[in-house]
């Protein structure tokens, strides 16, 4: 039986600076570091296309091919029933990364009808426990980041063959029941960059993230590369905090690049936001629309957003054709699943031609006709 004592509950509003262990996804790095050098084109080799959304016609023909024994056990979801949806998250939810998975399924729960509970700071030692226990309790659908957890994850998946089961991870699906998704937002953070490249007066920009793993440096190396494509003789600087969480540690880091000539500085952690504001410089922000923590230095940023994700993967589960699957293009712009946060203020002050530049190169991405890299090594200060 699950123990309620466990989990927290959904209208718990997040704090973005509460006080917690600056250990977050402690674990997670070796696993990372590993497993995490797979591309998304690599990913596609090794999955199947998730492009097309789930259609009447879909299902029909698949059941007609025979193909219901690949698919996850079940008939459809009863209708007018609450589809049971849970979350694992290794770090607590204040984290930038776990937040963005659980504000699209808080709303989920409001547009969709789910039922939802969420556990955080699970351990990599309890993840299976928790996993079991969600699985016992009648959740169809578990949701989480198993990073930190990737065996155990998938071998506790393969005893609840019922389940379907969709993580955040750095290897592919596994079959039957295990769904792969990771936050492709390079995209965007591409479109930041070209921001900060024609923004910057000094002609220096500046990131501070949290460690040179892979989901992480794909991100920065976006962002420089789109300073670089509008300014070619743009300067990079680099700092890793070594952490997912450690604010005054990536103030501090933020700070000494503003001393060295930093004016623009793209905030993949939070704390740098702060230097910024105190150092009257541009920042640009990471993951969610961080305007309100200094609504005159924060330009934009890259947004992700879950729901697209979240929703195919409700609606996949209902219609009792779910499948392991990588889920990671949904978090693309094409898909809905990221984008660039709005200019609030800066909508008035940024020049026509910035906004022009990035409005064209949206389109671009949007049709197919540019790419942005995926370059996965870590970055270096110039």
């Amino acid at each position: 039986m699950l123990d309620p004592a466990k989990f927290d509950h959904v209208d718990k509003s997040p704090d973005p600076f509460h006080s917690s262990p600056s250990d977050f996804r402690n674990g997670r790095l070796d696993t990372a570091v590993k497993q995490r050098g797979t591309s998304m084109e690599d990913r596609k080799n090794r999955s199947h296309s998730m492009r097309e959304g789930l259609s009447r016609r879909n299902v029909l023909e698949l059941g007609a091919l025979g193909l219901a024994a690949t698919m996850l056990p079940g008939a459809a979801f009863a209708a007018g029933k609450k589809l049971k949806v849970a979350a694992i998250f290794a770090t607590p939810i204040e984290e930038p990364w776990d937040n963005q998975i659980h504000v699209a399924l808080q709303k989920a729960q409001k547009e969709l009808g789910i039922e939802y509970k969420w556990s955080e700071k699970v351990q990599t030692a309890d993840f299976s426990r928790v996993m079991r226990e969600y699985a016992q309790g009648g959740y169809q659908l578990v949701l989480g980041d198993a990073f930190a957890a990737e065996r155990e994850s998938r071998r506790t998946a393969k005893q609840f063959p019922k389940t379907a089961w969709l993580f955040g991870s750095g290897a592919g699906p596994a079959e039957p029941n295990f769904g792969v998704f990771d936050n492709w937002i390079h995209e965007p953070a591409y479109l930041s960059g070209m921001i900060a490249g024609k923004m910057s007066k000094s002609g220096t920009v500046g990131a501070v993230a949290a460690m040179g793993i892979p989901e992480v440096n794909r991100l920065v190396n976006a962002f420089f590369a789109g300073a670089k494509e509008v300014n070619p003789n743009v300067k990079k600087k680099v700092a890793f905090i070594g952490s997912f969480f450690d604010p005054p540690k990536a103030k501090e880091a933020a700070v000494a690049q503003i001393d060295a000539g930093v004016d623009v500085i793209y905030a993949e952690r939070f704390g740098v936001i702060e230097a910024a504001v105190e150092k009257k410089i541009f920042a640009i922000s990471n993951m969610s629309d961080q305007s309100s923590l200094g609504p005159d230095t924060v330009i934009t940023g890259p947004v992700w957003d879950m729901y697209p994700t979240v929703e195919q993967a409700i609606k996949l589960v209902k219609a009792g054709v779910y499948t392991a699957q990588d889920y990671g293009d949904f978090s693309r712009m094409a898909k809905g699943g990221s984008y660039l946060a709005p200019f609030h203020k800066f909508d008035k002050t940024l020049p026509a031609e910035v906004k022009d530049l990035v409005e064209k190169k949206k389109a671009e991405i949007l049709e197919g006709n540019f790419r942005v890299d995926v370059d996965e090594n870590t970055p270096v200060s110039d």
